[in-house]
């Protein structure tokens, strides 16, 4: 009885070490970053031959529970069009549909060019998320994948509450 006392708690001892070692590699890639560099063509239906057209480039870094992500357009002609950085945490991300939400509790709009000349995507951006921020103080926000080749480095994003797919360097994930 004594031996089979002895091997029962060993196994007890050796299981919670394999489940405290689980929790631990679990924690520790529960950590690492993801960073997306994204980009998109828009064009707007409406304007004028290339007046309405923009390169859009978004930068997506979520690591350790914070969220960044910099929506940057552009001319093209390659000058800046404007620039959205947000900043807030990852509220959760659902692995049964790869969509992280994100809770941005800071905007900061680029001042280099004047609202009027703003790509219609980035107006759309601002105005939205300043009315969620008037009315509750917080933008929130969703990043879907809806395609991904992990072999190279490919992402397809999906941007809520904008409506924009981007095509995405995976630079550094757990997607």
């Amino acid at each position: 009885m004594a031996k089979w006392l002895t091997w029962t708690i060993n196994l007890v001892i050796l299981s919670a070490l394999i489940v405290a070692c689980g929790a631990l590699y679990l924690q520790s890639a529960s950590k690492k970053a993801v960073i997306l560099s994204c980009s998109s063509e828009l064009f707007d239906r409406q304007a004028q031959a290339e007046d309405g057209r923009y390169h859009l480039l978004v930068d997506v870094l979520f690591s350790a529970g914070n969220a960044q992500i910099n929506y940057r357009y552009f001319n093209l002609d390659g000058s800046s069009a404007g620039m959205i950085l947000m900043q807030g945490a990852v509220q959760s991300m659902a692995p049964n549909s790869m969509t992280y939400n994100v809770s941005v509790k800071t905007k900061t709009e680029s001042d280099q060019v004047e609202k009027k000349h703003w790509p219609e995507h980035m107006k759309y951006l601002s105005y939205i998320s300043s009315l969620h921020f008037s009315e509750s103080g917080r933008h929130n926000l969703s990043l879907e994948i809806l395609e991904s080749d992990a072999s190279k480095d490919y992402a397809v994003v999906l941007f809520q509450p904008s409506n924009t797919v981007c095509g995405c360097r995976v630079v550094n994930s757990r997607i």
